[in-house]
C-alpha cells in the first residue's frame, strides 16, 4: 500500500467508523466554548524519523484552530525499564522538548504515563529519579491537578501506583476536588489508563479501582460528562452512567513501527491506526470526540 492509498484510506476510515460524536455532531448551530486536541502515547523516540513525523502532526492539529493540547501520557519512548540508561532518558526528554516548540504558545495539560518514569537512577535522590523528575519535564504543577477554563473543569490523575490505581491520599482529593466544584459544572476527567470502557476487555491496562471511581463519578453525575485515556494505544468511546469514557489511540500507533501480523494497516496497532482525537466542548455540557488517522 503507498503512502496516498494509506492516507485516503485512513480519512474514510476516521470518518465512518472511528468517529463518534457524543451531542448530535454536524447538526449543531452554537461553537463549542472550547476546541481541544487530545494527544497520547507519542513515545518519542529517535528512529523511525519519529520526531519529524510527530511534529508534522503537531502542524496539522494547529491548523484546525484548537484552544489547547491534552496529553495523556507516555510521552516519552520508555524510561522505565531496568536496562535504560541516563543518556537515553536525557535524549528522549530532549526530543520531546524539540518538538513541542513546533506548538510554542499553546498550552499542554499532561498527565504521567508508566513509561515516563526513570526507575532504574542509581538511587532515589538522583534528580532524574522517578515521577518529580517527569512532572518537571512535562511543566505542569503536580502528578495529580485540576484546572478551570472556558466554564468547564479538567481533572487530571496518576493512576501509577499499586495495581494501576488512585493512591488514598490522591482518592481523597479527587472527593475534596469534585465535592468542591460547583453544582452542574461540566467536567472532564483524564489518566493515562482507562477508568472503565472496551479497550480493557481487548488487552487489559485499566484502572484496578474502577468501580470505586465509577462510584465516586455516578455521585456527581451532574458535573462529569467525559473521562479521557490512552496507554491501550487502541480507540473506543464508551458511555456509562452518562459519562463518556474515550480511550483516543496512540499518536504513536504501533509504537511507529509499521505493525505486526495483527495489525489492520502500516501502523496500526490491532484495528486502531495512529492518530489523535479533536475534543468539542460546549457550554451545556454536551461533548464530542472525533479520532483522526494522522497518516505521517
Amino acid at each position: 500500500m503507498n503512502r496516498k492509498s494509506f492516507i485516503k484510506g485512513t480519512s474514510l476510515l476516521t470518518g465512518s467508523v472511528l468517529t463518534g460524536g457524543m451531542a448530535a455532531a454536524g447538526r449543531r448551530k452554537e461553537k463549542p466554548v472550547l476546541m481541544l486536541a487530545h494527544i497520547t502515547d507519542v513515545h518519542i523516540r529517535p528512529g523511525d524519523n519519529a520526531p519529524q513525523r510527530f511534529r508534522n502532526c503537531l502542524k496539522k492539529i494547529k491548523a484546525t484552530g484548537i484552544d489547547f493540547f491534552l496529553n495523556t501520557g507516555d510521552s516519552i519512548h520508555d524510561a522505565s525499564y531496568d536496562h535504560v540508561k541516563r543518556d537515553s532518558v536525557t535524549e528522549q526528554w530532549q526530543l520531546w522538548d524539540e518538538c513541542l516548540s513546533e506548538i510554542k504558545g499553546y498550552d499542554i495539560y499532561s498527565c504521567l504515563g508508566n513509561h515516563d518514569m526513570w526507575w532504574a537512577a542509581p538511587d532515589k535522590q538522583d534528580a532524574m529519579y522517578g515521577k518529580d523528575y517527569v512532572v518537571k519535564r512535562l511543566k505542569i504543577p503536580h502528578r495529580y491537578y485540576s484546572f478551570t477554563r472556558g466554564g468547564w473543569h479538567f481533572i487530571v490523575l496518576d493512576g501509577n501506583n499499586h495495581n494501576i490505581s488512585l493512591d488514598e491520599t490522591q482518592f481523597k482529593w479527587l472527593e475534596d476536588d469534585l465535592a468542591a466544584t460547583p453544582a452542574h459544572t461540566p467536567t472532564l476527567i483524564m489518566s493515562h489508563y482507562p477508568t472503565f470502557g472496551a479497550t480493557p476487555i481487548l488487552v487489559g491496562g485499566h484502572h484496578s479501582d474502577y468501580k470505586r471511581l465509577k462510584t465516586l463519578l455516578y455521585k456527581h453525575k451532574d458535573k462529569v460528562r467525559a473521562s479521557l485515556s490512552g496507554h491501550n494505544h487502541l480507540c473506543d468511546k464508551t458511555s456509562y452512567n452518562g459519562v463518556w469514557y474515550c480511550c483516543n489511540g496512540a499518536m504513536s500507533g504501533f509504537w511507529w513501527g509499521q505493525g505486526d501480523k495483527e495489525s489492520a494497516g502500516p501502523g496500526y496497532y490491532l484495528e486502531t491506526p495512529p492518530g489523535y482525537a479533536i475534543l468539542k466542548l460546549f457550554k451545556n455540557g454536551d461533548f464530542e470526540s472525533e479520532y483522526i488517522a494522522h497518516g505521517f
